[in-house]
């Protein structure tokens, strides 16, 4: 089967992406991909570093008030259209998968004028503009939330689940632990606010470390490489608890978070797709400066399932981070109700769920 990706501009498009296209190849080794992406989108660096073929297209989204950018935005989507129509003649494309981010308008769009089996997956709660506008066109419509399938026609929306979350399950967490200083005796807190890290968090934690040093748990606390020379120095001001060890940033993420007990957070599509696949209870502070406020959607499709503590950024505090930790690691029977819960949510056979559909579309196409 050859199969044509298209996502970019976040990790949370491309990371699902990729993690698809390595759970393909796992199990159909004569699969052969093409990903086109944009020159100036993360894809570019990323997509290059796992030897996928790599093509690009020109675009950009539209801005949210009337300017001449948008209607450059309509001509450079045309352009886009047809040079994504040349790619994927050539390649021959089987079937088209978008995973989110401008770039997949005009190459899932040609992929649907020229009758290529079309599929959009849509990672959180509440849907772009993008995936909104190719729903009309596409075959199908994969989802992670529940709550998604609201904005999509019933008939073509199917729940898949993240494929990002397939690549956390078998992970060594106490290999995880070690790997970052963690001992295997004491539960495990991990806190952290993505790759680049999140201020208020950092603030937060900084606060409240005394007292954090005082709990009979263990802390692991990511600051983004950004922020992380300013609280080591804030650190060194107050001194640095035993029990809590303090990293701008760790690669064996999966590892890692396999190895914790409890989790807080950002409420990205990707954290909350490996974190209910793990079945790990968390706390989730939603970024307030993301489109539509789908952070804030997404942790409620946890919170109201008794799978997450929802703390909403303006009402954070160390002490009321500090009230939420100790609420839930040191009461046994929430922690095992929160985890029951969190692993009601998780899929985990999710790229596998994603490939069945797009098996299913190209079988149908060829009879």
């Amino acid at each position: 089967m050859k199969i044509a990706v298209s996502g970019g501009g976040t990790g949370g498009h491309i990371y699902p992406a990729l993690a698809l296209i390595r759970e393909i190849q796992k199990e159909h080794r004569d699969a052969e991909f093409l990903y086109i992406g944009t020159e100036k989108g993360l894809e570019n660096t990323i997509v290059k570093r796992e030897n996928i073929p790599f093509k690009s297209i020109h675009i950009t989204g539209f801005k949210r008030k009337i300017s001449l950018e948008n209607v450059k935005t309509v001509l450079r989507f045309l352009k886009g259209v047809r040079e994504s129509k040349k790619m994927l003649k050539d390649f021959k494309a089987d079937i088209v998968i978008g995973t989110g981010g401008y770039v997949c308008g005009p190459v899932v769009y040609a992929a649907a004028k020229l009758g290529i089996p079309t599929v959009i997956h849509e990672q959180n709660s509440v849907p772009g503009l993008t995936n909104k506008f190719l729903s009309r066109y596409v075959d199908r419509i994969a989802v992670c939330f529940e709550e998604a399938k609201s904005f999509f026609p019933d008939n073509k929306t199917i729940l898949t689940g993240n494929p990002r979350a397939s690549e956390v399950l078998g992970q060594d967490g106490m290999k995880g632990r070690l790997s970052a200083g963690l001992k295997t005796s004491m539960p495990a807190v991990l806190i952290f606010g993505g790759s680049r890290g999140a201020r208020p968090i950092n603030d937060a934690v900084l606060k409240t470390l005394a007292e954090l040093g005082e709990k009979p748990y263990q802390v692991l606390y990511i600051t983004g490489d950004v922020h992380y020379e300013d609280v080591r120095k804030e650190v060194e001001l107050v001194g640095s608890p035993e029990n809590v060890i303090i990293k701008p940033f760790i690669h064996n993420m999966p590892e890692v978070l396999a190895g914790a007990d409890l989790v807080v957070s950002r409420a990205g599509a990707t954290t909350l797709a490996e974190i209910t696949s793990l079945g790990i209870p968390s706390i989730l502070i939603p970024s307030p400066y993301v489109t539509n406020n789908h952070q804030e959607k997404n942790a409620r499709a946890l919170s109201d399932h008794g799978a997450a503590e929802l703390l909403l950024e303006k009402e954070l505090t160390g002490k009321k981070l500090i009230d939420h930790i100790d609420k839930i690691i040191l009461n046994p029977n929430k922690m095992n109700d929160m985890k029951k819960a969190s692993s009601n949510l998780g899929i985990p056979d999710a790229a596998k769920r994603l490939y069945g559909i797009m098996a299913e579309l190209v079988s149908s196409k060829q009879k």
